[in-house]
């Protein structure tokens, strides 16, 4: 008995002694602004332990669910007319920072661009304005234009940087030419221009292609409900249905297209819009998935359409991330929570902020609709750049979950939200948030080990290990 006892204590001091081969790495961020997004140095090891009273959070990577596409930002032509004025030094040193993927950057790993103006421009246009009462169905006069001087230059050096890196491009309004009210805002599609209009999406991915930046997809209209914006465009369910069975999709398969169709693109309280497409069989065969926003509804509802969906994807295209200037504390555990939680646990395969930088005015903007509100990801003055709430947001996500990874299996906690994925090289990541109002100890168990660690109120943690 007493040689099993020592055999048994010799087997299990092993088993300890290999689990702390596999040391657990946290990257912090406090709400009292301690730690910004940064390492911790004290050694968290997985071992052999008896239970005790805290919650615990099981990451079971035996489970698995979507695979993850990246996480990104919008890059607005507002946030490469900043970024191309910068001095080429400080524009290689920003640009290295979000994309690089290497140990001292955050890795962002997808884009949305905005085809044509969004209200996040200094000015509306489309690639083929034309003068008041004239019109252009065969496009002769199409031009990506006002592009040429800031975003396709940045994006050359952003894919410089990561050649892999994935594009969005979302339309804000066809041009006024094609539109029942003859403006850039409001309005909607005349039919007669639907299919001068799927021709035109196709002459810009193109003319994309022409320049070296391939279009991994599109969706069809950016927040299709509001006619707010300056540009915007209302597109119903069914006009969308129609547009996509019988000009769009045709057309893109015509001119051998590969970018893919996304539909709806707006916010979680209309799922109804994505699902009457959804299951109308000659729109759907051209849809990849649906993207949605968060300004309003239930993320949730990304599940719902799931389970009823199963073969569609499912995209987070869009959320404004604002915190005030200057504050002593960060509520940056809400936009973790809600968004990078909250959608990848909705099987969303991305999940996009919104503008990628602006100047300390959040300038600049579209008159009669532009967003005066809309911070930046980071807030850029001349050569020098702050990073707001969306970066470490962000940053919690993309350093580590790159593209090819994969949602797997982690329970949910009251108070400790947390989201766990498995990357190409086989390496665990558990993202967590305190959302209670004390500091919380809590347990991780992963392949019958267990680590104890702890969470400020109001903080962030992503843990990693192999």
């Amino acid at each position: 008995m007493k040689a099993r006892i020592i055999l048994a204590s010799l087997l299990l001091a092993g088993l300890n002694s290999l689990a702390q081969k596999s040391p657990v790495t946290l990257w912090l961020t406090n709400a009292d602004k301690s730690a910004m997004f940064q390492q911790q140095k004290q050694t968290l090891k997985f071992e052999l332990k008896d239970a005790n009273d805290h919650p615990s959070i099981t990451v079971d990577d035996g489970t698995t669910y979507q695979p993850i596409d990246g996480f990104g930002f919008a890059l607005t032509g507002g946030s490469a007319m900043h970024i191309i004025r910068m001095s080429k030094p400080a524009r290689a040193a920003l640009l290295k920072e979000l994309f690089a993927y290497d140990d001292n950057n955050i890795g962002v790993s997808y884009l949305r661009l905005s085809i044509g103006a969004s209200d996040l421009n200094e000015k509306v246009f489309s690639y083929d304005d034309m003068p008041a009462g004239e019109t252009d169905p065969k496009l002769a006069h199409f031009d990506l234009g006002p592009d040429k001087a800031d975003v396709i230059p940045v994006l050359k050096e952003i894919l410089a940087i990561n050649p892999k890196i994935k594009i969005l491009g979302s339309p804000w309004s066809a041009p006024a030419w094609m539109k029942t009210n003859g403006d850039t805002r409001g309005g909607a599609l005349k039919p007669e221009y639907y299919q001068a209009y799927a021709d035109y999406l196709v002459k810009y991915i193109k003319a994309y292609k022409t320049l070296g930046i391939t279009i991994d997809a599109i969706t069809v209209q950016n927040e299709p409900l509001n006619p707010k914006n300056n540009p915007s465009m209302m597109m119903q369910a069914h006009e969308q249905a129609d547009f996509i069975k019988n000009n769009l999709g045709p057309a893109f398969q015509s001119a051998g297209i590969k970018s893919r169709i996304i539909l709806y693109d707006h916010n979680c309280d209309r799922p109804d819009y994505a699902d009457s497409i959804l299951t109308d069989k000659a729109a759907a065969k051209y849809v990849d998935g649906s993207g949605f926003h968060l300004y309003g509804g239930k993320i949730e509802v990304m599940t719902d359409l799931h389970n009823k969906y199963p073969e569609k994807n499912l995209y987070f295209t869009e959320q404004m991330v604002i915190e005030k200037d200057g504050s002593p504390s960060t509520k940056v555990a809400d936009p973790v929570r809600r968004l990078f939680i909250g959608a990848t646990r909705n099987w969303s395969r991305n999940v996009l902020e919104w503008n990628l930088a602006a100047d300390i005015n959040n300038q600049p903007h579209t008159d009669r609709g532009g967003c005066p509100m809309c911070q930046g990801t980071v807030t850029i003055d001349k050569d020098s750049y702050t990073r707001n709430i969306a970066y470490y947001a962000m940053a919690h996500a993309s350093k580590f979950v790159r593209p090819g990874s994969m949602r797997i299996a982690s329970n949910n906690i009251d108070n400790l939200p947390n989201v766990a994925f498995i990357t190409p090289q086989g390496k665990k990541v558990l993202i967590v948030t305190n959302s209670g109002k004390t500091e919380q100890n809590f347990n991780i168990y992963s392949k019958g080990k267990m680590v104890t660690t702890q969470l400020k109120a109001g903080a962030v943690g992503t843990y990693t290990w192999q």
